[in-house]
């Protein structure tokens, strides 16, 4: 699969799939070889946890360490949060909750030689009943600014009718990593295992990604990534994902 994304013309990467200290089944020195020999960085890696089966915060944070050593191995400049499951964001105090751990984590990241950063989703721009501010908002404002940045899914911040820009403007120098795909108008969603989806690949949806690149100075971009959730039904991920790199990097505002 690495072979393919490379031949697409991909020079960088995010891996997901971090487990018993393995990228994807590899060690790190093994992961790094790979992609080094296929002419591809690895600027950031999803691999985090908050789940210790004994320990307590302590053992936490200790596998936190660990993660960020590997990371490092790779090469890595960041560790992104990826998801929190639905059983974890019940309330805004599970966010208060989780911004004291990622305060901690970002903390050991720093420590360690990497920055930590947060991957949101759309649920992040839902207010609970009976609030007033999103969970996004708070976990902005709860979280070292010094300390702790932001991997902004463009895809996402659109499905919740919010402005990716105006988020920029807001928090500004303070989000530098993008996860950048398109979105089909309504009339063009299609069905994946009974779901509705709407993932498109970049340029051949309805996002305005000029204005946004052109924004991209305001927070403080480094590094952005295609990310390709779902395909239509007889679209296959890797032809997706060339017709978006091949967009992006024709693109004269990229």
């Amino acid at each position: 699969i690495l072979n393919k994304v490379a031949e697409a013309g991909y020079k960088w990467i995010e891996p997901f799939g971090y487990e018993a200290r393995k990228f994807l089944g590899k060690t790190p020195a093994e992961f790094k070889k790979i992609c080094d020999g296929l002419g591809m960085s690895v600027p950031s890696v999803h691999s985090v946890t908050e789940v210790s089966s004994d320990g307590g915060k302590d053992a936490i944070l200790d596998q936190m360490k660990t993660s960020a050593e590997d990371a490092l191995a790779l090469g890595a400049e960041y560790m992104v949060w990826a998801y929190l499951k639905p059983e974890d964001r019940t309330s805004m105090e599970d966010y208060k909750r989780h911004t004291e751990t990622w305060n901690n984590f970002s903390q050991v990241c720093k420590d360690a030689g990497i920055q930590f950063a947060y991957h949101n989703h759309d649920f992040e721009f839902i207010a609970f009943e009976g609030e007033t501010e999103k969970p996004y908002e708070l976990i902005m404002r709860e979280t070292d600014a010094d300390l702790m940045k932001f991997e902004m899914d463009l895809f996402w911040v659109n499905m919740a009718n919010e402005d990716p820009v105006a988020w920029f403007d807001r928090n500004q120098g303070r989000i530098p990593l993008w996860h950048v795909k398109d979105m089909v108008k309504e009339e063009d969603k299609y069905m994946v295992n009974g779901n509705e989806m709407f993932f498109a690949p970049v340029g051949e949806g309805k996002i305005d990604f000029k204005r946004i690149f052109e924004a991209r100075n305001t927070c403080g971009m480094k590094y952005f990534f295609v990310e390709q959730d779902f395909c239509a039904e007889g679209s296959k991920p890797l032809d997706n994902i060339k017709i978006s790199w091949d967009y992006l990097n024709s693109a004269p505002f990229v």
